[in-house]
């Protein structure tokens, strides 16, 4: 028997889309294995634009959002989907609008939950531990649009464990509004935006410092791939499990810090609409490897849409 599933991530920067099979088998490790990748498709609508500043999502953003959930719906029953589960995320849990807007995600049919930054940081620890093949305590690093979450745990022997998570205050979107206002940023933003990151994360390295791996997700860090690797179009299978040395970071980094964003949107592998929010989003990558003490992280394709249906699966499948 297969059961068609259908997760939706609703996040700040970007609503993303998986329609997966399950294969129900006699134990649960065998169910997940089983998972079948149907269709994943994402779009930048950039939903949670301006929201620290104005406490509200705006209204342009709510409509373009909407429009791509229904395209989602559509896809999903076309698929024959017999759930369609929304995960909505920091833009919805800060906007005072937020559960407004959730209200008309529910009209099209999507079963919806706003979940907090310990259940997100979860989602990703789980996608990340069952589908890398890594043993040992590392630290997931969820890099979005409004937050970043850090998942800190142990894998040994099969048996997957976190042990402490915590959602950080920042992403790409609300960096970029906040410190990068120039284009391409100053140096004294750069050091400004660095200097903040440090203290930030400076609040979690108690916990997490026997880390022995680092583990980046988000379309920061994939993006990075495909640039370093050549790939394009884009392809999930070449990504998923690649590493990138903090060198290689920098190296992007003052690459594309040094021309404005119309110039970063010639790199065919970097989407128009991420050109303005990448540099952010590297500076995360880069001072988590240095408070770490780490010479590189290993990416992940894998997030919170395959942690919701291995949860999922854990829930049903027993």
């Amino acid at each position: 028997m297969v059961e068609i599933i259908s997760i939706i991530d609703i996040g700040t920067y970007s609503t993303r889309l998986l329609i997966a099979g399950i294969h129900k088998k006699d134990n649960i490790e065998e169910s997940i294995k089983s998972i079948n990748e149907i269709l994943s498709i994402g779009r930048i609508t950039a939903l949670g634009r301006n929201v620290k500043k104005h406490k509200y999502l705006e209204r342009e953003a709510i409509e373009e959002t909407l429009a791509v959930l229904r395209e989602y719906t559509a896809i999903s029953k076309e698929y024959k989907a017999s759930k369609i589960l929304g995960f909505a995320t920091e833009a919805c849990r800060i906007a005072e609008n937020g559960m407004e807007f959730l209200e008309k995600v529910k009209e099209l049919g999507i079963d919806v939950q706003l979940i907090d930054g310990d259940r997100e940081a979860y989602l990703s620890f789980l996608a990340t531990a069952y589908s890398l093949d890594i043993e040992g305590r590392f630290t997931v690093i969820d890099q979005g649009g409004g937050s970043t979450e850090f998942a800190y745990g142990i894998k040994e022997k099969g048996n997957i464990k976190l042990l402490k998570s915590t959602s950080l205050p920042f992403g790409i979107v609300n960096l970029t509004e906040e410190f990068l206002k120039n284009d391409p940023p100053t140096e004294l933003e750069i050091e400004n935006l660095k200097n903040y990151l440090k203290g930030e994360i400076t609040k979690i390295l108690d916990y997490m410092k026997d880390t022995e791996y680092l583990i980046g997700l988000g379309g920061t860090i994939t993006t990075l791939v495909a640039l370093e690797k050549n790939i394009y179009p884009y392809n999930s299978k070449k990504v998923h499990g690649e590493k990138l040395s903090r060198y290689t970071i920098q190296k992007w980094l003052k690459k594309l810090i040094s021309i404005p964003t119309i110039e970063r949107q010639k790199y065919p592998q970097i989407e128009d609409k991420r050109a303005k929010v990448l540099p952010a989003g590297i500076l995360i990558f880069d001072t988590a490897l240095e408070m770490f003490k780490k010479d590189e992280v290993i990416i992940s394709d894998r997030g919170l849409r395959y942690g919701a249906l291995i949860e999922y699966i854990l829930k049903n499948y027993r």
